[in-house]
C-alpha cells in the first residue's frame, strides 16, 4: 500500500453491541470480538510505519451503562489485557493509559497501570488506551491544575498538562458504527485531525478497511489553516 502514513491515529471503536445483536449474542460477545480485532489492528498499524494508535477503549459517559455490560467489559480486562499487551511488548510496542483510571475496578486500574509500567522504554510503536476518558473532563482538570500552580499557560504549556503529555496529536479519527461526531474524544488535540467515518461495525473494521480509510487520509491536503 504506497500512501502518505500518519504518525498518529485514533479510532472510536463503535458498533460492537451492534454487532453482537445481529448475531442474537449478547453486548459481550461483541466487546470481545472487538478486542480481538484492536489488537489485530494495532499490529496492521504497527507494520505499516504507524507509530502511534490510540483507541477509545472506555469513555466516562460509558460507566453509566448497565452493570452487567460494565462488569462484561472489566472481565475482559482481566482476563485478556496482559496476555494482549505481552504479545505487543513481543513487537516492540508499548502501552499507554489515558483517562481515569481511579474511578476503575481497582484490580482492572492495576492490570492497566502494570501494563503501562512494564512496556519496553525503547518501543517504536504505542498503543494508547483511551479509558474512562472525556476530552471535556481532561481539559477541565488540566485548567484546574493550572490555576492550583498559579500558572498562566498557552497552547504549549497547556498540552502538557492533558493526558496526553508527550503525544503527538492525533493526524486522523476513524470512527466505526455510522455515527458521525467525536463523541467527546481528544476534544483539544483533534483540532486539526482529519476525520473519516464509516458504517462498518468495529469488529468487521479489518485490516483491509483500516488500509482504506489510511489511503484515503493519503489524499486529502492538510493545509492547518492556512491557504
Amino acid at each position: 500500500m504506497e500512501s502518505t502514513i500518519p504518525r498518529h491515529v485514533g479510532i472510536i471503536m463503535d458498533g460492537n453491541g451492534r454487532w453482537a445483536k445481529k448475531r442474537i449474542q449478547p453486548r459481550a460477545f461483541g466487546h470481545r470480538a472487538g478486542m480481538n480485532n484492536m489488537i489485530a489492528l494495532a499490529e496492521h498499524a504497527q507494520k505499516i510505519g504507524i507509530e502511534y494508535l490510540t483507541v477509545y477503549a472506555l469513555s466516562t459517559e460509558n460507566l453509566s451503562r448497565p452493570k452487567e455490560e460494565l462488569d462484561g467489559l472489566f472481565g475482559l480486562f482481566r482476563k485478556y489485557f496482559t496476555v494482549n499487551v505481552k504479545k505487543l511488548y513481543a513487537e516492540n510496542a508499548r502501552v499507554r493509559i489515558i483517562g481515569d483510571i481511579s474511578a476503575l475496578p481497582e484490580d482492572v486500574g492495576k492490570i492497566l497501570k502494570e501494563g503501562e509500567d512494564n512496556s519496553p522504554p525503547d518501543a517504536k510503536f504505542t498503543l494508547v488506551f483511551a479509558i474512562n476518558y472525556g476530552g471535556r473532563n481532561e481539559i477541565v482538570n488540566a485548567v484546574n491544575r493550572a490555576v492550583e500552580r498559579g500558572e498562566k499557560v498557552d497552547k504549549e504549556s497547556f498540552s502538557h498538562l492533558l493526558y496526553t503529555d508527550g503525544l503527538p496529536d492525533p493526524d486522523l479519527i476513524i470512527r466505526t458504527g455510522g455515527e458521525i461526531r467525536l463523541s467527546n474524544f481528544l476534544t483539544f488535540q483533534s483540532a486539526y485531525a482529519e476525520l473519516y467515518f464509516t458504517d462498518v461495525l468495529f469488529p468487521d473494521f479489518d485490516k483491509k478497511e483500516f488500509d482504506r480509510a489510511i489511503e484515503n487520509y493519503s489524499k486529502r491536503e492538510r493545509r492547518f489553516g492556512r491557504i
